[in-house]
């Protein structure tokens, strides 16, 4: 099975760009579907087949994995900055449809990520949903783009998200509110409980309860570490493979 490491030019982000894919084995006949898997803060491209055993879990299937690089940007269209959202929209899923023998629609494609990659996953498959047709997220970061920058990283979500973010086109509550479900993606997240984000995934399991968005939520022990992401990959990988039938 192999694992490729790819540099391309970004023109959303102005500069070359690189991301991992682990390709099927070359007995498995395509075209295949395609998972994008998003890594969190701080953390970039290679970190999910340096931490976990993603390359393992997905063995045998007919299952293109890309693990791009989306920086610190939130997987965001920066107010100051990069432009993380439109890289992995147009120049990342261009990349991959244009150069790889995978299936080019929704129920072929799938979204995946954890902490920062968790809330960038959710935005994308809730602002996109022609696009992918599964999501699933672990430990997600819900509250970015929902509320007014504050802590210590203030400064810099003021330059990703703006000074008042809410209702906008980065806020996951937002987005869920405003769409049908008839349009919406399969939608699976999870978080350990006593990881510093629980409250922020109890309260986006809540609001979609109340505007009537089916989903499935999950809470595991455990805190926000490489352990729990590794864990319990393997059941977002299954929750994948039901909604998009491979």
């Amino acid at each position: 099975m192999p694992l490729c490491r790819v540099e391309f030019q970004s023109t959303s982000l102005g500069k070359a760009s690189e991301m991992n894919i682990i390709l099927p084995d070359p007995s498995i006949k395509g075209p295949y579907f395609t998972l994008y898997q998003l890594h969190g803060l701080s953390d970039d491209h290679t970190t999910w087949c340096r931490r976990t055993s993603i390359e393992r879990y997905v063995d045998g299937l007919p299952l293109v994995v890309v693990m791009p690089d989306g920086g610190r940007g939130f997987y965001t269209d920066a107010v100051e900055g990069f432009a993380y959202e439109s890289h992995i929209m147009k120049d990342t899923i261009g990349f991959v449809e244009q150069f790889l023998p995978v299936k080019r629609s929704r129920t072929h494609r799938a979204i995946g990520g954890l902490s920062m990659g968790g809330y960038g996953a959710l935005k994308l498959a809730l602002k996109y949903p022609r696009v992918f047709g599964s999501v699933a997220a672990h430990s997600s970061a819900c509250l970015c783009g929902h509320r007014a920058p504050e802590g210590e990283r203030r400064d810099e979500m003021l330059r990703i998200h703006g000074a008042h973010p809410e209702g906008g086109e980065n806020d996951i509550f937002a987005l869920s509110a405003r769409l049908k479900e008839s349009e919406a993606p399969a939608i699976r997240f999870d978080c350990g409980k006593s990881d510093s984000l629980i409250d922020a995934n109890r309260a986006f399991h809540s609001h979609l309860c109340r505007v009537g968005l089916k989903h499935t939520y999950a809470e595991y022990p455990g805190i926000h570490e490489w352990d729990y992401w590794d864990a319990h990959f393997p059941k977002a990988l299954k929750y994948h493979r039901k909604a998009l039938g491979f």
